[in-house]
Parts: structure tokens; sequence; C-alpha cells
């Protein structure tokens, strides 16, 4: 038996959308990265319709924190039951529970209850549990609110598309490449300055200026997991552009008998109340899906074509 004692927290909100819309933005974890801040990048490791394994990446006050969870999903109930496995010290235990509650055709409300035990039950660690939890279980909820109300407009709202090109090199060198960003502004025309830093192996966080088509720079922040033996690195933007809620990417790279392919995948979440700030007065969603879908799309094959140039160099030099 242990002495440490269980601590309960409990946030709640009053959503202005149907308890199956909100429901259904609580069972698809793969998307929360675009949805709630702290989350980075989510992996499904088994799922059956009911019983679910998660390998999670989060922002933990100022730390990258990653778990598995075990999730329940009771989908008739609109009932979540959470359980992290392994949780990262300070804490020994992590459980939870999602209840999305109907409160009317068009209203609900969604209760996110914690319960939680850390190591030797101290006071500094606790008040940072504590406060970690406040702050992420904060952000989900409103962000939740936020989109939901806006439920009928998702499919406006959310941008998601890739490009890919094919390199007559080794996947190693291309993915090499991509991991080692902290040398792109000597390669890469528009990356203007990078600051990256790898405090957990296969963690980065990444500090960038970028050059825009019209000579404007402007800064972003993104947290990037990196999987080398896969050929994969994902990441989402904690700082985004001016046009954008949230932005999350993954490079990948796959080898064939005719050499690989490299792949920039997107999804964003467009920041709608400032489509006519930035575009202009009578600019629509369907101008700013086209921007930002060129924007990215430009910088990425441009990122692509470098990469390949440095794989097919390097192969030539042999």
């Amino acid at each position: 038996m242990t002495s440490e004692r269980v601590h309960t927290t409990s946030h709640a909100v009053e959503v202005a959308a149907p308890a199956g819309v909100v429901h259904g933005l609580i069972s698809d974890p793969v998307r929360w990265p675009l949805f709630f801040p702290p989350n980075v990048h989510v992996e499904r490791l088994e799922f059956d319709g009911v019983d679910e394994r998660l390998r999670m990446w989060a922002v933990a006050g100022e730390q990258i924190r990653s778990w598995l969870s075990h999730r329940v999903l009771d989908a008739q109930a609109r009932r979540i039951t959470f359980r992290q496995e392994r949780p990262q010290a300070p804490v020994r235990t992590m459980n939870g529970t999602w209840i999305v509650e109907e409160q009317g055709a068009e209203r609900c409300r969604l209760t996110l209850l914690h319960d939680f035990t850390t190591h030797g039950d101290r006071a500094e660690d606790l008040a940072w549990v504590e406060r970690a939890v406040d702050v992420n279980s904060r952000a989900e909820l409103g962000n939740i609110r936020r989109f939901a109300k806006r439920w009928a407009r998702l499919d406006e709202l959310v941008l998601s598309f890739e490009d890919e090109i094919h390199v007559d090199g080794p996947a190693e060198l291309v993915h090499d490449f991509l991991y080692r960003a902290q040398d792109w502004p000597e390669s890469v025309p528009h990356v203007a300055r990078v600051a990256l830093s790898e405090d957990t192996p296969g963690v980065q966080r990444l500090a960038m200026d970028t050059r825009t088509a019209d000579g404007a720079v402007h800064t972003t922040e993104s947290v990037r997991v990196c999987f080398p033996h896969a050929g994969r690195i994902v990441y989402k933007q904690t700082t985004t552009p001016a046009l954008m809620d949230a932005h999350t990417g993954e490079w990948s790279v796959v080898s064939d008998a005719t050499g690989t392919t490299a792949v920039s995948q997107h999804s964003v979440v467009l920041r709608e109340e400032a489509v006519e700030k930035i575009l202009g007065p009578g600019a629509t969603l369907a101008d700013a899906r086209t921007y930002v879908h060129k924007a990215l799309s430009r910088n990425s094959r441009t990122t692509l074509t470098h990469a390949k140039h440095h794989a097919e160099s390097a192969v030539h030099t042999l």
C-alpha cells in the first residue's frame, strides 16, 4: 500500500452545440492537436471501437511530456474514461472522465474530471501537477466550446493537403536534411533564422523566421516529434501566423524500387476573424483557404526540393 493521497479536479463548460457534435470532437483524439492547444501529437496504437490505446505528446508547463493512455468509449452515454499508463514523474497515477450532457437540441454541458497521485505527495509536485491540469483543462474545454459552436462551418475552417516529390536517392539522406532544420537558413531561401533545441531525444523545439513572397518576415514556433526509423517527423506550430488558429504537419519519406518519395502534409484551422484583416475587405474563407494552401505548399515544395538536392548530390559524389 502507498500513502499518496488521491487528488481530484473538475472543469466544465456550457457549449452552444449539439451533444453529439461535442462527443464527436473528444472521441477523435488523432485530431486533438488541431483543436486542443496543449496537444502536440497523438498516435492511435490500438482501437476496437470501445477500448483504445494512445501515445500522446503535449505541452505541460514549460515541458513537452509524453505518455500512453488507455481510453474506454461509451458512445451511448457520451462518456469517455481514460487512464495514463506509466505516467512521467512526478505523476504516479492519472485518470479521468469526459462527460457530455445534453441540454437541449443545440446545447450541452461538457465536464472533464481528473484524479491523480504524485510520488511522495510532495507539496511542490502537487502544485505543479494541479497547475498543469488546470491550465490544460481550461485550454481544452475553451477550444472545444469555441470550435463546437461553429460546427456547421468546420469543413470550411479546416484545410488539409499534401505535396510530394520523387528523389533519386536514399530515404535516410532526405530524412537527415529534414531533421537538421538548424541548417536550413544556409540552404532554404525562405528560411531566415532557425533556433532548435532537443533536450529529449527525438523531441525538438523549433523557432523559425520565414520570409513571405512579399518580403515580409514572420516568426513561428513549433514542437517536432521525430521517428527516424519510420522516416517521419510530425510537428505542431505553437505560435502560428495571424491567419491560422492551428497548424500541424508531417514530413515523411518512403523508399521503393524507384527511389524515395518525400511527402509534406499540412492540416490547418483558419482564424475566421482575421481573414478580412489580413486579406482585405470582402475576403472570404475560400480566399483564405487558397492563400494559405499556396503559401504553405510553396514553402514545403521548396524545402523538399532542397532535401532532394541534398540526397542526390551526396549519392553522386560517392
